[in-house]
């Protein structure tokens, strides 16, 4: 029986590619007078290059950027600080987040996230989703000291939610950090397919968040 649903974030609830697009666009309008002396798409082609999904922290991309560019009117630190300030007014869910979230209540789970990243940030993002009173409990790795896969991550997410990983599912994007790590420690990992290449090891794999309710109904009529 499924008793809890745990998430990832970025590249699972969060479209985090097209809320980045959407930001750069925005930021690079805002201070168009400084960064003027670089074509538009050749800079945001570039942080988005530099960015690697999420995976490089800002304050290295905004450095890179600033010395590639020769921008010299506004610091890196400026720069990273209004990313961090305004990113959130640019987040985009995946389509049918709040329906999906809005079935699986009617059965009764429990709901969970972990996500890599930093506190404050991150918890900006979830609130901009408004998807925060969803959740019985949200671990950011910042916060927490530890980040996935480490194992210990998912098991206090599941102890804060009193289910044994057998009852649980984990959704993630990503091959390692989210499905292999959750199934490692028994939990049923489903795959938010991405561009990933490959062959990736899941229970599941969906491509929308709408054939989550399916699947778990499935596996509560086999149990």
């Amino acid at each position: 029986m499924v008793k809890a649903a745990i998430f990832d974030l970025d590249g699972t609830l969060l479209n985090r590619d097209e809320s980045v697009k959407m930001f750069i666009h925005s930021q690079y309008n805002k201070f168009k007078k400084i960064l003027g002396h670089i074509p538009k798409e050749i800079y945001i082609t570039r942080f988005l290059e530099l960015d690697n999904h999420g995976y490089v922290w800002k304050d290295k991309v905004y450095q890179q950027l600033v010395d590639e560019y020769k921008i010299t009117e506004i610091s890196w630190e400026e720069l990273l600080y209004d990313y961090i300030c305004t990113f959130k007014h640019h987040c985009v869910s995946f389509p049918n987040l709040i329906s999906m979230l809005e079935n699986l209540k009617r059965m009764d789970l429990k709901f969970g996230m972990i996500t890599n990243g930093k506190g404050q940030f991150q918890l900006g993002n979830i609130k901009a989703l408004v998807i925060e009173k969803y959740f019985d409990t949200i671990l950011i790795s910042e916060w927490e000291g530890i980040k996935k896969p480490d194992p210990q991550i998912f098991k206090k997410a599941l102890a804060q939610l009193n289910v044994s990983p057998k009852e649980s599912i984990f959704v993630g994007d990503h091959p390692e950090n989210d499905v292999k790590a959750s199934r490692n420690v028994g939990m049923i990992g489903i795959w938010k397919k991405n561009c990933s290449e490959g062959n990736i090891e899941a229970d599941f794999t969906i491509h929308d968040l709408g054939e989550l309710p399916v699947i778990i109904k499935a596996l509560n009529a086999e149990r």
